[in-house]
Parts: C-alpha cells; structure tokens; sequence
C-alpha cells in the first residue's frame, strides 16, 4: 500500500508567516479531491528586513534548519525565501538545494529539497514561458535582482513593478486580493505568464485564479510553484484546487 501521509518540511524567515499559510492552505485544498495527507513542520532563520545583507546572514542558518527537520524524518524540505536564494548569486538555487539535501543524506534521513527560487524557475519552464511580468515587494534594487536571476536562466521579464517594502512583517500583512488592483498597472504585451508575487512572504493565494481568469495568461506565484515542485519531489499528481493552471494537474509528469 502507497504512503498516504507526507510531512512536510519548511525553512522559513523568521519573520515570514505565509508559506506556513499558503502552503497548508494548498495541500489541505488538495485533500478534498485526492487520498494524501500532509503534516507540516518548520525551522526559521532569523531575518526582519529585506536587504541583501540580512538575507545573506540568513541563508547561513538554512543548513542548521535542515539538519533539525531531518532530525524529524521528513519527506521533503521546501526553502522558503525566494530573494535570499537569489541575492547569493545567479543559479545559487542548484548549490543550496544539493547542499541541504546531503545535510539530510549525512543525518540519515534523505529528503528531497525544494527552494522558492529554483520551483519558481521550474514552474515557468514547465509552462514554456519565455517572457513574463513581475510583481513583487521588494525595494527596487531587490526586484532587479530577482529579474536578472530569472533572466540568467534564459526567461524575459518584459515588466516589473516593485511595491518598495523593507519590513517583512509589513510585506506578510498585506491584503493578497490588492493585487487583483496591482496587476492592472503591470504591463503584460508578450508575456507568457504572471508571476503575481515573486516572494513567498507576500500572500497572493485568493488573487491567482482571479487574476488569471481575467488576463487569460497563466498566473504563478513563488509558493504555488513550491507547492507544484513539492508535489512533483512526492511523486503525488499536481493538483491543488483553485491555485491557477500550474496546479491544475495538465503538468502531471512534467520533467523535475
């Protein structure tokens, strides 16, 4: 008989409150349409402002934090901070995900490890988009930076809009459905897909499908790629209601 329940592992700012929000909210959707189920474990790292120097502090702590999921036998590990990834360097997503993963290996406990940044890449890939549009909380100089990781992996961002927020409290209080109003001032000519929140702090679950239905262009944020890629890792369909074409199930067996 097939394993039917997964736990979850997740390395979290330790001022994010969202992926410990959107994710669960995904899987536990998910539960009322297929067999598994999911528990959900965190380690933080600290980390309150959004600048490249906390965020490189902070990305130090990710090995500790895999060492102590691990402790607990995860099935997979999810790295959720996207621009901490992306600050260290262009395709840092592929160290940092090798490097935590033997963390797992050398504790005895091998467990796939999933980041926001390379699931981001991976689900625009795995829509075949080419070029795309942007929004995300970031200080400009932050958002520049996420769109020349992106780029480096040979995906054009043909318009981004930056909301200039520092305090990562601040960014996880925000009223997702705003973004339903936010994404009519982003320029989408030539766009392949949204990404209508390049930041897994930013809540943007209730917005994806709106936002979708109304451009008729996939719409991705950076937690509902980490949940297709989670997905993906347990080798379970890619189905989460109401969380955008990404997760319709369309890309069941989709290279990982």
């Amino acid at each position: 008989m097939s394993k039917q329940v997964f736990r979850i592992g997740q390395i979290v700012p330790s001022s994010n409150v969202t992926m410990e929000t959107e994710i669960p909210a995904m899987l536990r959707a998910r539960e009322a349409v297929e067999p598994e189920r999911f528990t959900f474990h965190s380690s933080r790292m600290r980390m309150k402002r959004v600048s490249k120097e906390e965020l490189e502090t902070m990305d130090k702590d990710s090995v500790r934090c895999a060492l102590e999921l691990s402790d607990a036998r995860m099935d997979v590990l999810g790295y959720a901070c996207l621009v901490a990834i992306m600050s260290m360097g262009k395709g840092y997503h592929r160290e940092s995900e090798a490097k935590l993963h033997q963390v797992t290996v050398e504790n005895g406990a091998p467990a796939p490890v999933v980041s926001s940044a390379g699931a981001l890449v991976h689900g625009l890939k795995t829509l075949g988009a080419k070029r795309i549009s942007v929004i995300a909380p970031y200080m400009s100089s932050l958002t520049k930076l996420v769109c020349e990781y992106i780029e480096a992996e040979g995906i054009q961002v043909v318009d981004s809009i930056s909301l200039e927020i520092a305090d990562n409290c601040e960014v996880g209080a925000r009223d997702p459905l705003a973004l339903v109003e936010i994404f009519k001032r982003l320029k989408t000519d030539g766009a392949d897909a949204v990404v209508l929140s390049a930041c897994v702090q930013m809540p943007s679950l209730p917005a994806i499908s709106v936002v979708e239905s109304s451009c008729g262009l996939p719409v991705v944020s950076s937690a509902t790629c980490t949940a297709f890629q989670i997905l993906q890792k347990l080798g379970l369909k890619t189905v989460v209601p109401n969380a955008g074409l990404l997760l319709s199930g369309k890309f069941d067996g989709a290279s990982q």
